[in-house]
């Protein structure tokens, strides 16, 4: 539910940890106090709260406040480039080595991928638990009976833990991407037409596909590491740090030797190793690292240096552009 006018909002704050608020035709709420906002004396015309949304999922009602904020222009990055390499078993791999992960084991000792990695062993046993309670339980329900209560209490535990889990990814990927923003200066991504890559490769009936089920997995696997998410964090980011986000063409960034730049076909041995097979180079070295430099690489060829006045002219080749630009 939105809340449009913000001056009809009386916030005030009650606790060091609470604060109390009048929304019109909702009452006094009362929220946990998560950072500052420009209430009584720090409000103005230019900072000040505009309006608010109640939000209810699965975890609870939360309140987000609409901020208008006047904030001074950033000076510009002085740090490094990087070309970063999103993937499944590295989720950002960088050009210089310093890979982000989410520090938790993406295997099942099976050697599947693990869909609830974000829950700790009692939360997936607990879940576990709940989906085979709700499968019994939804077994003895006739067609077109209501579901018990019993069983909509069980679905609303299933719910709670998949959004503690959709929450800790959310808060690795924004704490991740604002250390990137601070660190480096020029942040390099590929261009990546996910929705293509998480297409189903059934295929038709008179058609099938090959594969189906590894390419679901691996479909699963890319929706929940949400790349898209992470470049849209990233592209605001770093306008707000000062630094520069731009993509690259992805295609051939995997296949590639970051050492000699060629295409050899075989190079790519496994998902984890990359072994060039040209004869002139033999470069060996971490796949998901490969493509991190590759992008990189990418990004300073496509820069022509024309000398004008005595500085240069930077030129780009159609089809890339600043992320932040857009």
């Amino acid at each position: 539910m939105d809340v449009p006018q913000g001056r009809d909002l009386h916030l005030k704050r009650v606790h060091r940890r609470w604060g109390m608020v009048n929304i019109p035709k909702v009452g006094r709420v009362r929220f946990r106090w998560t950072r500052d906002l420009p209430v009584g004396k720090r409000a103005d015309n230019n900072n000040r709260i505009t309006g608010a949304r109640l939000v209810q999922d699965a975890l609870g009602w939360h309140i987000a406040f609409r901020i208008q904020a006047l904030e001074p222009e950033p000076e510009a990055h002085k740090g490094p480039e990087a070309g970063v390499d999103a993937g499944v078993n590295i989720p950002l791999a960088l050009s210089d080595g310093n890979h982000q992960d989410h520090g938790r084991p993406l295997r099942l000792p099976a050697g599947g991928a693990d869909r609830d990695k974000w829950l700790n062993e009692a939360e997936k046993a607990k879940l576990l638990c709940l989906e085979r309670r709700a499968a019994h339980r939804k077994g003895f329900r006739k067609p077109n009976e209501r579901t018990s209560a019993r069983l909509h209490n069980t679905y609303d535990q299933i719910k709670s833990l998949r959004a503690t889990a959709k929450r800790r990814a959310l808060d690795w990927q924004h704490k991740t991407t604002t250390d990137l923003a601070r660190t480096y200066g020029v942040i390099v991504v590929e261009q990546l037409n996910i929705a293509g890559m998480v297409r189903s490769a059934r295929g038709t009936i008179e058609e099938p596909g090959t594969g189906v089920a590894a390419k679901a997995g691996l479909n699963r696997s890319i929706a929940q590491e949400a790349w898209g998410g992470t470049i849209t964090m990233l592209a605001y980011k770093t306008a707000r740090h000062g630094a520069a986000l731009h993509e690259v063409p992805a295609p051939g960034t995997s296949l590639e030797c970051s050492r000699c730049h060629t295409t050899t076909p075989g190079s790519r041995e496994s998902q984890a190793v990359f072994a060039c097979k040209n004869p002139l180079c033999g470069w060996t070295r971490n796949a998901d690292l490969n493509g991190a430099c590759n992008v990189l690489h990418r990004y300073r060829t496509t820069l022509v240096a024309v000398p004008a006045a005595g500085r240069a002219v930077a030129r780009r080749t159609r089809g890339v552009k600043p992320t932040t630009a857009s």
